[in-house]
């Protein structure tokens, strides 16, 4: 038969697997907390955008506070000081300044030339807090320090400050460069050659380092030493020669011809930073900046306590603090799932917002810095005269909003774990224990019927009282193995009641026939007469071998072991066969010496019956059947062996009402008991019975195994089969 293929997974692994689902849910709520902040950040440019525009309307139609410098700018060549976002740490290197890179300006060569000669200097200009900083790249191939012996202060690379003091008065600082570290500056007199009055003038700081092009100076000097007009100038001295020590070139911002030969350092509108200094608010700076991009006031800053104590979640979210490196990892390691760009990209953003505002379109954008702030960025443009005279820019952090959703983001990470894992747990002891039970019907059922399909219970205990549907299943499954049960008895006890409803016809049918052969002696031998005796021998045979089979296990219940030598037991049979089968050459092989097993010696001898009477009616003519007798350990064997026709693979031999006979084998009725009662016979005995074909498949091969008896006492007496005397168990 073709055995049917199973498929799928267990009911168990598709409870687990549909458990999984509810991992979906966390999901589906993180979208909801991006879309929530993507709702937030638009409020709050929304917000910043009305704003900006309401502080623009402050200075609509003010052109004298963006025209207020003191002087005309086109009279001067203007250094502009961009506003410093961070601290500035004075060390000669370059980091600080990544941002105003752009913004350098280079003097001591003319604009399209790109050969780096020496004097040759690069300068940036940056304000904060009070304080105007300035980083140089002077290109010198040729380095000459200060020569401490010296009292001369010209006679060396050098750098000159001129500008314009406080009192209104020019001043004159020259920083020394006379070996890498922080340089010395003094206040110069009118020659640049001597101090003027011999002391440091420490306000002014600075760093010098020295680099594969020259040099690289970064100073700041106070706005406080600058006078109102902000004239200043810087110039770098170039000394070749250490000899000689004479100056070979000095390259400065001054212009060539003009005001006094100063530049013009341009910074904030005193006036419009008075109008917005109370319009700030926690978290958020204010700018306002002219058309050609200077910042003329600042307020307020976008960076809170927040921000500088790296909190990450407010108070209420303590009890959530194990779930705070997963809210970081999920910020840092999904980005995809909200829109923001890289930090390279916004670089250029503050450009383009300020560029689109001037332009006369209002805009926001959201912004992350180079530290990993977030800010919302919004400019609105300010207007005269039809014309667009500057921009407000509103910058605001997002902590509140991030703070916010990392909260939530927080409570739901917790909330859902411990839902998904409590309903996981739950969802996986429901389906071990469905799995269980499950188990646990089909063990019961299956052990209901033995291996040869004879009832062994016919009602079920466990699960017939639950209420679900393994309940319904399980009264089910216990109704039908009661009618089987039922059906099974019935068919158990026919023999028994066909015997007995046949014994009284066959009796009087017997009768009836020796009263006519009393009567009419002439017909004795009638062949009709014959015939008829015969036919009822035979109905009566086939009812006794019925009910023998029937009670066969029920009588062997009954009976008691005893030990016998089955070595001695089957010699003395077949022995008893050969006089029996005549015709017959029977072969008997022993271990040579006694072997003990607890058996009833009747029912082996009606084994040996069934076996040798199916070898005699199977076997060639003139071929042996052999009778042999094996111990292994624990068991005997008893093999017949004869010649003649095999098996089939598909016959169940040992079941009844199974026969291997045609109709033409012998002339008695066979009716598939014989190797049944076998088979029970032997499984009484703790035993099994086998069949299988020779090796060289030409004949059959039934074997019957037994347990040894247990070890007993030397000289033991015991009882032998075929005799009433006691002997002892030899060595």
């Amino acid at each position: 038969m073709r055995r049917l293929r199973i498929r799928g997974p267990r009911l168990g692994t598709k409870l687990m697997l549909l458990s999984l689902a509810l991992l979906t849910v966390p999901v589906i709520s993180y979208r909801q907390l991006v879309e929530m902040e993507s709702f937030l950040i638009e409020g709050q440019s929304q917000a910043q955008l009305l704003t900006s525009e309401g502080i623009s309307t402050l200075f609509n139609g003010r052109e004298d506070l963006f025209y207020d410098l003191p002087v005309n700018l086109a009279d001067y060549e203007a250094l502009y000081a961009h506003p410093l976002e961070d601290p500035v740490r004075i060390d000669g290197r370059d980091n600080d300044w990544e941002k105003l890179e752009n913004r350098r300006q280079r003097f001591g060569v003319e604009e399209s030339e790109s050969v780096q000669e020496d004097g040759v200097f690069d300068l940036m200009l940056g304000e904060r807090a009070g304080q105007l900083y300035a980083f140089l790249r002077i290109f010198d191939a040729d380095r000459v320090y200060r020569n401490p012996n010296y009292l001369r202060l010209d006679n060396f690379d050098h750098v000159r400050l001129s500008f314009t003091a406080a009192d209104g008065g020019d001043d004159r600082i020259l920083i020394t460069l006379q070996e890498p570290g922080v340089p010395t500056a003094y206040h110069m007199d009118e020659e640049w050659k001597f101090s003027s009055d011999g002391q440091p003038e420490n306000r002014v700081q600075g760093y010098v380092e020295q680099t594969d092009y020259g040099y690289a100076l970064e100073f700041r000097v106070p706005l406080a030493m600058l006078g109102s007009r902000r004239h200043f100038g810087v110039s770098v001295v170039d000394v070749d020669d250490p000899e000689t020590r004479e100056i070979r070139t000095i390259a400065q911002t001054l212009p060539k011809a003009g005001k006094q030969s100063f530049n013009l350092v341009v910074l904030r509108s005193p006036e419009v930073l008075n109008i917005i200094q109370g319009l700030g608010y926690s978290g958020a700076r204010i700018l306002v900046i002219d058309a050609q991009k200077r910042v003329r006031a600042e307020t307020g800053s976008y960076r809170t306590d927040l921000m500088s104590t790296k909190a990450t979640a407010p108070e209420g979210s303590r009890w959530f603090e194990f779930a705070q490196p997963t809210v970081r990892w999920m910020f840092d390691k999904l980005p995809l799932l909200y829109p923001h760009a890289s930090v390279q990209e916004y670089q250029f953003v503050g450009d383009e917002v300020i560029s689109r505002s001037l332009e006369g379109v209002p805009n926001a954008f959201r912004r992350r810095l180079a530290d990993g702030a977030e800010i919302i960025m919004a400019a609105h443009p300010i207007i005269a005269r039809n014309d667009i005279i500057g921009t407000v820019v509103v910058e605001q952090n997002t902590d509140d909003i991030l703070a916010l959703q990392r909260d939530a983001l927080e409570q739901l990470i917790v909330v859902s774990v411990l839902s998904v894992l409590g309903v996981f747990i739950a969802i996986l002891a429901f389906s071990i224990r469905l799995a269980m039970r499950i188990r646990g019907l089909v063990t019961e059922t299956t052990e209901a019927i033995d291996q040869h399909g004879r009832m062994k219970t016919s009602q079920l205990t466990g699960e017939v009282s639950s209420g679900d549907e393994i309940g319904d299943l399980a009264r089910s499954v216990s109704g039908m193995l009661s009618k089987l049960h039922q059906h099974n008895q019935f068919l158990e006890n026919m023999p028994r009641t066909l015997r007995h409803e046949l014994n009284n016809p066959l009796n009087a049918l017997s009768t009836s026939l020796q009263n006519l052969v009393e009567e009419h002696p002439d017909i004795d031998e009638s062949k009709y007469l014959d015939s008829a005796k015969r036919g009822v021998l035979r109905i009566g045979s086939i009812v006794q071998n019925l009910a023998d089979a029937a009670s066969l296990e029920e009588s062997l219940g009954a009976e008691e072991l005893e030990l016998i030598d089955i070595e001695e037991l089957i010699e003395n049979y077949v022995n008893n066969c050969r006089l029996i089968h005549p015709k017959s050459v029977f072969v008997f092989r022993g271990t040579g010496s006694p072997v003990y097993a607890n058996v009833a010696d009747y029912r082996i001898e009606q084994l040996l019956d069934k076996i040798i009477d199916n070898a005699v009616d199977f076997h060639w003519p003139d071929s042996p059947i052999k009778v042999q007798l094996d111990v292994d350990r624990e068991w005997l064997q008893i093999t017949v062996a004869n010649r003649g026709p095999t098996l089939p693979d598909d016959l169940e031999l040992f079941d009844s009402m199974i026969t291997h006979r045609t109709s033409g084998t012998d002339a008695r009725l066979h009716f598939g008991l014989g190797l049944y009662v076998v088979r029970v016979i032997a499984e009484h005995h703790g035993g099994s019975a086998h069949a299988s074909n020779l090796a060289d498949g030409s004949g059959v091969a039934l074997m019957v195994r037994l347990p040894l008896a247990e070890t007993i006492s030397r000289h033991r007496p015991v009882w032998s089969s075929g005799s009433s005397t006691l002997k002892a168990i030899p060595n």
